[in-house]
């Protein structure tokens, strides 16, 4: 897989907090530590802020998720603080579309609830397919990884997501693959140099690693909700720049009783193939939706060429907006202390 440089794009990442707002914050840290071939360890760590308008931010909650998969993506070990009643019963699950469906029959509370665990949860299927990119940018550093790629099976692509859609440049006539240079971008940091509490604590990283990298902000305007949040996924050259392949920046509102999304943007900023952002516009779809049942409803509107696997995922983690609503200064409910 070769990559091939983007013009450069606009730090989006951390706005200033609004006075009045809340924003979720979440990473999800892939690893190997064993090497290529060995298990992929996954260190997960989300954050809800609250910014008043008057006095200093206040953390609502926090959670923070550790798990090592095997190479068949099976998650082997998992723990969670806080802990999470039903988290044991994961292990042995296989990351991909279906750990959703256990993830909502063994913890159906952090469901139910929009806990920034659930976030972090709901990111291993993702996290587990999309790790190893991070192998690619070190491969002339790794002898054994030519091997280790040739024996990957070659799977039929097309039709998966408007990236691989019929006649699109990333595939050949049989639908697999076509090795055409993923884009890519130089991107900054996450956390704003200007404020210290832009983002959670953000976990230390060895050379070969992936981040999947997520911000939610949520405030009140004029009757309605408003919401501006992005998406990432990274990882780091051996010059230790950090380098994006996935980018979304989504701009929304909603209605302040209904919970419906009354408009929706999706700004596609990096994207591995030309025919990528041809998905973008589709997000209007769901408006009229109820932010709670997005993560299905994505699912079921978004599919084939119409989506894109990393809009989708963009798009899914709104449905806990109504969540973090409820947390907004002027609220009857008191804000907790930390």
């Amino acid at each position: 897989m070769t990559t091939v440089a983007m013009p450069p794009v606009d730090q989006i990442v951390s706005p200033p907090r609004r006075l009045g707002s809340v924003r979720r914050t979440s990473t999800m840290l892939m690893t190997w530590p064993n090497g290529i071939g060995a298990g992929l360890h996954l260190t997960g760590r989300s954050r809800d802020l609250v910014t008043p308008t008057e006095g200093s931010p206040r953390i609502l909650a926090t959670a923070d998720l550790q798990v090592v998969t095997g190479t068949d993506r099976n998650i082997e070990s998992i723990v969670s603080e806080p802990m999470a009643v039903g988290l044991e019963h994961l292990v042995g699950c296989k990351g991909g579309g279906n750990l959703r469906a256990a993830i909502a029959h063994e913890v159906p509370d952090e469901v139910e609830l929009g806990t920034p665990l659930h976030l972090l949860l709901d990111d291993l299927a993702g996290s587990t397919l999309i790790a190893g990119f991070a192998f690619f940018r070190w491969a002339d550093r790794i002898p054994e990884f030519e091997e280790f790629r040739r024996k990957a099976p070659r799977r039929v692509m097309q039709g998966v997501c408007s990236g691989f859609r019929p006649g699109s440049s990333s595939l050949l006539s049989d639908g697999t693959q076509s090795g055409t240079a993923h884009r890519v971008q130089a991107v900054g940091p996450l956390s704003a140099t200007n404020d210290p509490m832009s983002w959670h604590q953000l976990a230390p990283h060895p050379e070969i690693a992936m981040r999947r990298a997520r911000r939610i902000d949520v405030w009140r305007d004029h009757g309605e909700l408003s919401i501006d949040a992005m998406f990432r996924d990274s990882c780091w050259d051996p010059d230790g720049s950090e380098i994006a392949v996935h980018e979304y920046h989504l701009l929304a509102r909603a209605d302040g009783g209904t919970d419906a999304l009354t408009s929706v943007e999706a700004r596609p900023r990096i994207l591995p193939y030309v025919e990528c952002p041809l998905a973008a516009p589709n997000a209007e779809w769901l408006i009229g939706t109820p932010m709670r049942a997005l993560r299905s409803e994505v699912l079921e509107r978004l599919r084939g060429s119409d989506c894109c696997t990393h809009l989708n995922d963009a798009l899914r983690s709104l449905a806990e907006v109504p969540v973090l609503a409820s947390s907004l200064p002027g609220n009857n409910e008191p804000i907790p202390n930390t």
